[in-house]
């Protein structure tokens, strides 16, 4: 933990880079390289802990307009990140007070055992009859207490597989692909595995660990096997849960900053699982197509919009699917910024995407007022949006897959456009330009200009469907 001293040096002037990597410290063999880090806390911009708590009524109600507009000036601080970041990604709903929300948190924490105390006498349960009672369990929950589900599916997933939840993880398969368990003095599994879902994610289990392994190794606190466990863990239980999209690679760069910046393994997970929501179509793939195609096609769109010229020059080159932006926008540049700017660019993208009813979307849909809609909304309400979402809603613009992340790669190529005019005469030499901003770009910058061709886009395809009608 860093003190309030050096919470205080943030603010006190020029904070160097040292100060700031105190909160994600980094190996010592390790510092020549990664990216450098750009951001900085800046005084009246920046979210302080101060402003945060100030943000708050009496009874715990948040002003989420304050917040938002601090957020998108200067991002947060790093001694509150994890907190703001669960209301940025509808975890918790502004308008709740402060026993609302240690509430859920409890629910969170419910432990599973006592599920099993409440219906049924103490027994040993084989693997068929444990999931019928798993399934007699959790509607029972969803009925009743529809966030206390993180311990229920820890447990059933610890009785599939013990390891989870030991503080180790495993990197070798633990079945064979018709289901026979794997022999050795680590064997995880002591019988033949019948049930397909159980299977498909058992022979997951190993890829996801060798992709833990190699998750943000320079930082100190990877060097921790119980914090790579716990990395594990979330996204095994993740994958057992949402079994339509399973594990991907690349979800482990989405979930590794929720585990260090929130030290509560279930908070961890929701955190991860609503960010998710807005993620997930980007990892569902098939072999006819890629999960963020919607949001190339879009990109395509956009550049073919504000910069013709340079969208004919990538067609020319056959690189008008756009591509080479696969791994920017799958797991939102986290290898193009180093670890503390990566945070900060996405927490200044949920800011700006931010939808007031994100809460009540998620937990209520059916009572929620329609996102899409502006019919009702205000100017005092629109101000309780992001900046950029509150963009879309004024102009009628309401494409899911229009995202601040493919604005953001728009922007990117324009800062790159000289160079790909001149120098790309193949696809390969896009992907080389785009490579040398690894480390060269500037968050904060890049944001702007985001919103800036965003508005510029806007303009255009307004003026098109007047001048069409």
């Amino acid at each position: 933990m860093v003190g309030l001293a050096a919470i205080a040096e943030f603010f006190g002037g020029n904070a160097g880079i040292e100060e700031l990597e105190a909160f994600y410290p980094i190996r010592r063999d390790c510092l020549a390289d990664i990216p450098k880090t750009r951001f900085r806390p800046r005084v009246g911009k920046t979210l302080s802990a101060r402003r945060w708590h100030a943000a708050f009524s009496e009874d715990g109600h948040l002003d989420i307009e304050k917040v938002l507009r601090r957020i998108q000036r200067g991002g947060i601080h790093p001694s509150i990140k994890g907190f703001v970041w669960e209301f940025l990604l509808g975890c918790f709903d502004p308008n709740s007070t402060f026993d609302d929300r240690n509430q859920l948190r409890e629910q969170r924490s419910f432990l599973r055992s006592q599920c099993f105390a409440s219906f049924f006498p103490p027994l040993v349960i084989n693997d068929i009859l444990f999931l019928s009672l798993v399934d007699h369990c959790d509607s029972t929950f969803r009925a009743n207490h529809p966030r206390e589900r993180y311990a229920m599916w820890k447990t059933e997933c610890q009785n599939m597989v013990p390891v989870i939840g030991s503080g180790k993880y495993i990197t070798r398969p633990i079945i064979t692909d018709d289901g026979q368990p794997i022999e050795g003095e680590d064997c995880h599994v002591t019988s033949a595995v019948s049930d397909k879902k159980v299977a498909h994610w058992m022979l997951f289990l190993h890829q996801i660990g060798l992709d833990v392994f190699r998750t943000d190794r320079a930082l100190v606190f990877y060097e921790d096997e119980a914090n790579q466990a716990k990395l594990w863990d979330i996204l095994a239980i993740y994958s057992w849960v949402d079994d339509d999209i399973g594990y991907v690679q690349g979800m482990n760069d989405i979930c590794s900053p929720m585990v260090i910046l929130l030290e509560n393994e279930a908070d961890a997970f929701w955190c991860f699982e609503h960010a998710m929501r807005r993620l997930r179509e980007n990892f569902r793939c098939s072999t006819s197509s890629i999960g963020v195609q919607s949001q190339l096609g879009i990109l395509s769109q956009v550049i073919k919009t504000v910069d013709p010229k340079l969208h004919q020059h990538l067609e020319d080159l056959d690189g008008g699917e756009y591509l080479f932006a696969f791994r920017m926008l799958m797991v939102l540049f986290r290898r193009e910024f180093s670890f503390v700017d990566a945070l900060y660019l996405w927490e200044v993208m949920w800011a700006m995407e931010y939808n007031p009813n994100i809460f009540s979307l998620y937990e209520q849909p059916d009572a929620a007022l329609d996102s899409n809609s502006t019919q009702t909304l205000h100017a005092k309400e629109l101000k309780r949006y992001g900046k950029f979402q509150r963009k879309n809603l004024q102009n009628g613009h309401v494409d899911k897959n229009c995202a601040l992340s493919v604005f953001l790669v728009a922007s990117v190529l324009e800062t790159k456009n000289r160079q790909i005019l001149k120098d790309a005469k193949g696809l390969d030499d896009v992907v080389t330009i785009l490579g040398d901003i690894t480390g060269n770009l500037d968050a904060k910058k890049a944001c702007q200009n985001a919103l800036k061709i965003q508005d510029k886009y806007l303009k255009k395809v307004r003026l098109y469907f007047y001048q069409k009608n």
